[in-house]
């Protein structure tokens, strides 16, 4: 609501700092750009800067790595999860609740689920694979346009074009990659890529 913006940004507080802003209710969310050693070390910091607070959960908000590798730091692992929202963030009802294998607890768990709600967002639950459920049929999709246009089947313009009228979609394929990011879509690429799982082929560059 337009309205009542001046009263949201009233309660955001901007921190270069890792300090405990409350000592309750704690839901701290990662989200920095797609690379595992820098999100790992980041949880690992936080840690330890909220290591006497058993209450906070941790949260990644990765649209594409295993949340088990970022967590891989994370002493307690039953308070992490994955939260992957979808840009852009004030529009996108969607939120992928990810719990983590020999990680993320009931309690947890239904904490996140409820944080989707209170925020006025849908909540789906996913288990921790590759690109959750909508990156995992939405990065093929892309790099599929990528390939039309190598071949010369359509232009970039075109194959917007007919996804959008032909499709409904709101954007089309190169549309969109622009507005995720080239660097983006390529961690995303590498990142499956080196995984070497068979079922992950298709996301490797012919």
């Amino acid at each position: 609501n337009i309205d009542n913006v001046d009263e949201v940004v009233k309660r955001i507080t901007l921190s270069t700092e890792r300090k405990p802003v409350s000592e309750e209710n704690l839901l701290i969310v990662e989200a920095i750009p797609e690379l595992l050693e820098p999100k790992q070390r980041i949880f690992k910091e936080l840690c330890e800067t909220f290591k006497h607070n058993k209450s906070v959960i941790f949260v990644t908000n990765t649209s594409s790595l295993p949340c088990y590798e970022i967590g891989k730091y994370v002493d307690c692992k039953d308070r992490f999860g994955g939260l992957h929202f979808f840009n852009p963030v004030p529009l996108m009802k969607l939120v992928e609740i990810i719990k983590v294998m020999d990680g993320t607890n009931e309690h947890t768990f239904e904490s996140l689920q409820q944080f989707v709600k209170d925020i006025d967002k849908v909540g789906v639950s996913c288990k921790d694979t590759p690109g959750f459920i909508v990156n995992r049929l939405l990065v093929p999709y892309m790099l599929e346009a990528v390939r039309l246009l190598e071949r010369g089947d359509a232009t970039a313009r075109d194959i917007d074009i007919a996804m959008k009228l032909g499709a409904g979609y709101p954007m089309g394929p190169f549309e969109l990659m622009d507005y995720v990011g080239l660097d983006t879509n390529k961690f995303i690429v590498d990142a499956w890529s080196a995984r070497g799982d068979p079922s992950l082929t298709i996301y490797k560059s012919k």
